[in-house]
């Protein structure tokens, strides 16, 4: 193993410098500020859980969790993320409280990441977690409050794609007759990958009305006008079911005014295996890649032996920050200068901007090696220099 060079980090860690820190806690605080007007409730879990619950529930490959072990020998991992911590919660600590549960997060996450890969290793998320109900009121809900975060963070042109997993299990097992068979495909649409999604299907065994119908999910993708074409393709009755929750959760996101970013998606997949039914996924006109993704997962509680329904979202902090344009202007901080004989002035000085709501530093001009360079970053710079009743300077 090479010696590490003293600056270096760990595969797939960051630091955030003052103006990125600055600008997503902006975001972050806007996007809370919505969430908790919704009457959502924010709450902590550990960084560290037991991988036999919270580690195995994650859906989160083993090759990506950070594991450790505790001075009694249990295996632990950071929370690859937030969903699974949250359902150990409510199904203990929180059992005695009566369902739906409306809870909000604010967190790191941590998925070990390979070297060629170039991804975060840590990130933070906002999301929200809906635990308690079945109906496609809450899938409508936590939607419609995540084009509302979105547009509170700032941001403008985005749309949301949904889907939903039942449909796609449907038409896979129906036509392809098992899971294995299935899962090629699943993987090929995960990636985005639709040419190798063709060229495969094309070389399947199976009749041309078959292939056709797989060809065919590739161009359900589209307004609402998307949902009646699917419903023609398929007599299977899980297929079906998955059509008619899309059309009524259409009608209520119509309600809740929210279409105009909303398109239906039925080719979405997610690596996450406890989702269950309705699958979404959040874009920017300027990236690549999604920024917020959610869905329902009706099977993740039984895993802590308290079986309910549940749906949700969480939203990439950094990602956000990048769709919204990189760093932004922050609260200029202003900058006092001062001698010791002048101290008390100075200090009097920050106390009355501080009241004024302005960002103000004290600064000893003993301490300053290289006064030009140091001003550089402040807007405004006074100076209490000298004994007192000279001039100061601005």
């Amino acid at each position: 193993m090479s010696k590490l060079f003293m600056f270096e980090k760990p595969l797939g860690m960051r630091d955030t410098l003052p103006e990125l820190y600055e600008t997503k806690k902006q975001a972050r605080n806007k996007m809370l500020e919505e969430i908790q007007a919704w009457g959502y409730q924010s709450i902590q879990t550990p960084t560290l859980e037991y991988f036999e619950t919270v580690g195995a529930a994650s859906a989160i490959s083993n090759q990506q969790l950070f594991k450790l072990l505790d001075q009694q020998g249990h295996t632990l991992v950071l929370r690859p993320d937030m969903t699974a911590p949250i359902a150990r919660v409510a199904a203990s600590r929180m059992k005695s409280e009566g369902y739906p549960l409306r809870l909000a997060y604010d967190a790191n996450v941590y998925r070990a990441q390979q070297r060629e890969g170039g991804r975060p290793a840590e990130f933070e998320q906002v999301g929200v977690e809906l635990i308690g109900d079945q109906t496609s009121s809450a899938d409508a809900e936590v939607i419609a409050l995540m084009v509302e975060v979105l547009k509170s963070a700032g941001l403008e042109n985005f749309s949301v794609a949904i889907g939903h997993v039942g449909f796609v299990n449907a038409l896979f097992l129906d036509i392809l007759g098992n899971e294995e068979r299935a899962n090629v495909l699943r993987r090929f649409l995960y990636e985005k990958n639709y040419v190798g999604y063709r060229e495969h299907v094309k070389k399947l065994p199976l009749s041309s009305i078959d292939k056709q119908q797989l060809l065919q999910l590739l161009q359900f993708r589209g307004d609402h006008r998307v949902i009646a074409e699917a419903r023609e393709i398929t007599e299977n009755s899980a297929a079906r079911k998955a059509i008619e929750e899309l059309d009524q959760l259409w009608s209520q996101l119509e309600s809740y005014g929210v279409t105009d970013h909303i398109k239906i998606d039925l080719n979405i997949v997610s690596h996450m295996s406890y989702y269950t039914g309705i699958l979404f996924e959040g874009y920017a006109q300027n990236l690549g890649f999604s920024l917020c993704s959610g869905g329902r997962y009706d099977q993740l509680l039984e895993k802590f032996n308290r079986p309910t329904a549940a749906t949700g979202f969480a939203i990439r902090v950094d990602r956000l920050v990048q769709a919204l344009g990189g760093t932004q202007d922050s609260t200029p901080i202003s900058l006092i200068i001062f001698s010791h004989e002048r101290r008390q002035e100075a200090i009097e000085m920050a106390r009355t901007k501080r009241k004024n709501g302005e960002k103000v530093v004290l600064q000893d001009i003993a301490g300053i090696e290289d006064v030009d360079l140091f001003t550089s970053r402040y807007q405004d710079v006074a100076y209490c220099i000298g004994k007192p009743g000279k001039e100061s300077g601005q």
